[in-house]
């Protein structure tokens, strides 16, 4: 594609690549509000109902790192426009769904909407200007976070006036016109520039295994009972897999995630600040959401119905992408190593509001705002961090693998939340206040440990020594 041709393109790019991205916060925004009406719908039990967000995370956490090795190949826009036809035909199931079978096919089938972010970063990195590239990368991975904050208060507007089948027909609708966008935007053609490779298929179906029966073990830890055989095997049998794919990894020449790009310890900071805010973030919002839909009688409960309990998660995409657009007009004075940590504290910070004031709608409306702020943060700079490290073929298999970490890091925070949970309940068989108090409790702590771990790592690396061999690295925008 000639130099003209790419400017004008990619004037029109990222806003189309963030609109694609988008359809992952509307999907996400479709499980947590709506399992109290699924198990009331379909007529099963709550635990049952679960599922719904369980083998939605499942395919994601799958379909994730083989998108993104996919995306390092020459058919970038192919993959995506296939990738959501998928989605829009597992909207339109579960949207249709006569029984909860059938609802939980098309649940999976959504569940490639996690790897829809890496694709649209692979584009972003191959179409858009260099100088405006470590931006763009910023605002796909930040789009996720600002979404859900617009994608619940739809979901519960539409649920909460008409019918959960609608808030799928909704997302359904959406997803086409990304299609459309994609189709008409983003640049046709094979990418010239990507490298041919056989595509690791040892290694898709290994971390597919063990990553499965990673989240399966996690998320029904809970039901099952942690010290249940099904428990103890599922994560025998992740440990066995998880081991052996590595191994083949390490053997591979053309491995599906290059594991040795983690010897970089800016692709392993970013990579384990996903898994821990991941799950300290799943434990915020989803404990949020259950007490503002709680019935005041629990002590904690705020009694808001599906209409207006979406909006609590509003200010969550406030904060988010006012901290994106803040990082950037910051851009040439901080540092992305510097991002992290900040991320991290308002974070902690955020997660310390909520756990000792959540029975009034304006704390949890404050916590929410603080904590998108950290999201936004955080978010801008782990795959900015990522991008700097790696070689541009290794790019899309390196930050599909921190969107796996943060959905491992989000299944267990789900799985936490609610064995702490299960463990005190009330007589009227809602979570105690108590078991609410000490599940946020765990939330700010996981935050807090993230923050400590991630300014000892920046003091560690500011030494005289480690300062006089090269510059520290700056956020996007500098030069």
């Amino acid at each position: 594609m000639c130099p003209l041709i790419e400017a004008r393109s990619g004037a029109r790019l990222i806003p189309a690549l963030v609109y694609a991205a988008l359809s992952t916060a509307i999907v996400s925004s479709l499980g947590m509000l709506l399992v109290p009406t699924i198990s009331r719908e379909m007529d099963v039990t709550v635990s049952t109902a679960q599922w719904m967000l369980t083998i939605n995370l499942l395919v994601g956490a799958v379909a994730t790192p083989v998108m993104g090795r996919l995306s390092d190949g020459p058919h970038k826009k192919r993959l995506l426009l296939t990738s959501l036809l998928i989605i829009l035909i597992g909207s339109i199931i579960a949207a249709a769904a006569p029984n909860f079978t059938v609802f939980l096919i098309g649940r999976a089938l959504q569940g490639l909407s996690y790897g829809i972010v890496p694709v649209t970063i692979a584009l972003a990195r191959r179409y858009v200007a260099a100088e405006k590239v470590q931006f763009s990368i910023s605002s796909l991975s930040v789009t996720v976070s600002t979404g859900m904050g617009i994608g619940y208060p739809l979901t519960g507007i539409i649920a909460g006036l008409m019918d959960f089948r609608f808030a799928f027909w909704f997302a359904a609708l959406f997803v086409v016109t990304a299609i459309i966008v994609v189709f008409r935007v983003v640049p046709a053609g094979p990418d010239e520039r990507a490298p041919r490779i056989p595509f690791d298929f040892r290694g898709a179906g290994l971390l597919g295994l063990g990553l499965g029966a990673l989240l399966l073990g996690v998320s029904e830890g809970p039901n099952w009972g942690w010290s249940s055989p099904s428990t103890i095997g599922a994560f025998i049998l992740a440990a066995i897999v998880l081991t052996a794919w590595v191994g083949a990894e390490l053997r591979t020449r053309h491995p599906l995630v290059n594991l040795r790009v983690l010897r970089n310890a800016e692709v392993l900071l970013a990579n384990g600040t996903a898994a821990g805010l991941g799950a300290a973030m799943y434990i915020g919002l989803s404990i949020s959401s259950l007490v503002a839909q709680a019935p005041a009688s629990t002590g904690y409960g705020i009694a808001l119905p599906l209409f207006w309990a979406g909006f609590v998660m509003f200010p969550l995409s406030v904060g988010s992408f006012s901290a994106n657009r803040l990082v950037r007009r910051l851009s040439r004075r901080i540092r992305l190593t510097a991002l992290l940590p900040m991320g991290a504290g308002v974070m902690a910070s955020a997660g310390i509001i909520i756990w000792l004031a959540h029975t009034e709608l304006w704390e949890i409306l404050i916590g929410m705002l603080v904590l998108g702020v950290g999201m936004g943060t955080s978010y801008a700079a782990m795959p900015a961090l990522i991008a700097r490290s790696v070689a541009t073929a290794e790019l899309g298999s390196s930050v599909s693998f921190n969107q796996v970490l943060r959905t491992v890091g989000s299944s267990f925070g789900t799985a936490v939340a609610g064995a702490v949970l299960a463990a005190d309940i009330a007589p009227d068989l809602h979570p105690s206040g108590a078991g609410i108090s000490a599940t946020l409790g765990i939330g700010a702590v996981l935050c807090a440990v993230v923050f400590i771990a991630l300014l000892v790592h920046t003091f560690v690396s500011r030494s005289p020594r480690d300062s006089d061999k090269r510059p520290e690295p700056r956020a996007a925008g500098t030069r």
